[in-house]
């Protein structure tokens, strides 16, 4: 599903117009990157939690000029999908 997916089905299901949908998933996208570039977490009960995780400083390789190079510690955003989404997905989505 694309964003314009997502506008789309929110705006069928609701009766709101997609230009003013999209608005709205627009502003909550940037709501939530403002959040998380400020140190942040974003918590939505039933949803899930975006949250900033550290990573350590580590050793890397360049295979290609077969070197090391030290990756340094950095911040990444993440996404904690609740119980309830878990277990959603476990129950609907088949396994291949």
């Amino acid at each position: 599903m694309t964003k314009a997916d997502l506008v789309s089905d929110i705006s069928d299901k609701t009766g709101v117009e997609r230009i003013a949908v999209q608005a709205a998933v627009e502003a909550f996208m940037d709501s939530i990157k403002l959040s998380l570039e400020k140190g942040e977490n974003v918590y939505l009960r039933g949803f899930g939690s975006f949250v900033v995780k550290e990573r350590a400083e580590k050793t890397g390789r360049n295979i290609s000029k077969n070197t090391t190079l030290i990756i340094p510690a950095h911040n990444i955003p993440s996404f904690k999908p609740s119980k309830t989404f878990i277990e959603g997905v476990k129950k609907k989505v088949k396994v291949n």
